[in-house]
């Protein structure tokens, strides 16, 4: 008879399945699959951002400041505890030509690649562009014409 609960207990384990169906109902979505809808708010600039205008159904940083959070683990995953500021760092091209930009967490220096957006910055990916060719790594003087005529 000690197996036997009380309806106390009954009524405290009733309760605690309806919280965990109400966990995997509310969980996080995965948005490797699914289209991520949310707005935000630009946690570098202060810009409020929109889904609409990305051209993509995977919005990830600002389109202002190009921005981003240290969300992620695997793309789409969210499963990161860092949650830093991501900053851009460089743009580079992928072999179909589409550009990407090369972001840098200021928290835990984690490294991480993400598509442009139809409506980012378009002066401030050409100046993170240029940005080498701007600031050399060496003086230009050293550099030897390469042919005389």
């Amino acid at each position: 008879m000690a197996n036997k609960l009380s309806t106390r207990e009954k009524n405290k384990l009733k309760f605690n399945n309806q919280l965990a169906t109400i966990d995997r109902q509310h969980a996080t979505p995965n948005y490797r699959k699914e289209a991520c809808n949310e707005t935000f708010t630009c946690k570098s600039c202060g810009e409020y951002v929109l889904p609409e205008g990305a051209a993509t159904k995977h919005r990830n940083h600002c389109p202002k400041c190009l921005a981003s959070l240290h969300v992620d683990v695997t793309p789409g995953d969210r499963a990161s505890i860092c949650g830093g500021t991501m900053e851009p760092i460089s743009v580079w091209v992928r072999k179909n030509g589409e550009w990407a930009i090369i972001h840098r967490c200021r928290t835990c220096g984690e490294i991480s690649s993400n598509r442009i957006a139809a409506d980012d910055n378009p002066t401030l990916l050409m100046s993170i562009a240029v940005k080498p060719l701007a600031l050399p790594p060496f003086p230009l003087v050293t550099l030897q014409p390469v042919a005389q005529e």
